[in-house]
């Protein structure tokens, strides 16, 4: 049991040093001295598993997964509805909710008076998964960009956020709420990065 758990601590301990968080281009010098920021989530363009499959055959495979598990058709309509709400509420609340905590610029959506706009697209999910004493993180990568409110052809920052892992070091059963532990991750390394460089 000891060997099991020590396993799964460096497995967790692998994934959370896998994130890299890199520029690709501008700076952070337009962000000084601004107070708010406005936030726009983006699905459109986010693959899963290492197949790279869109988000309809990620969901056909969900289905799928629960029609092996003998589960009645109810089960993939709750898990869609949890899918659909966690994309929509739970994701964002949890990247608002740690960028507001690790950077005085407030971040929140459709705040039209905000100078600038960040534009948070997820690129690409891994689930990870719950086994007890064994589990493993989810990883979220992103594409954040920060541009002009009232442009937003103008790209002023752009970062590539990559393997952000997703989890509490106990184990979160349910996927949604390990891929919103990615989400609130990759908000927390951003802001320090933003707090470090316009400091």
């Amino acid at each position: 049991m000891k060997k099991l758990l020590l396993l799964g601590l460096v497995s967790v301990s692998a994934f959370v040093m896998a994130q890299k968080m890199k520029v690709v281009s501008g700076n952070f010098d337009f962000l000084k001295g601004q107070k708010e920021l406005n936030l726009q989530m983006d699905y459109s363009q986010m693959k899963f598993y290492k197949e790279n499959m869109d988000e309809s055959a990620y969901i056909a495979k969900k289905e799928k997964d629960i029609q092996k598990a003998n589960k009645s058709p109810e089960e993939f309509t709750r898990w869609k509805k949890d899918w659909e709400y966690s994309k929509d509420t739970q994701f964002v609340d949890k990247f608002l909710s740690s960028m507001n905590k690790n950077t005085d610029i407030k971040t929140s959506v459709n705040n039209k008076n905000a100078k600038y706009t960040l534009i948070a697209q997820t690129v690409w999910i891994y689930p990870g998964w719950f086994g007890g004493v064994m589990n493993q993180p989810s990883k979220v990568s992103m594409n954040l960009k920060f541009v002009e409110t009232a442009n937003p052809s103008n790209v002023l920052l752009e970062i590539d956020s990559k393997n952000a892992p997703g989890d509490n070091f106990v184990g979160l059963p349910n996927n949604n709420d390990r891929i919103s532990e990615s989400y609130a991750k990759t908000a927390k390394t951003l802001a320090n990065m933003i707090d470090k460089k316009i400091k």
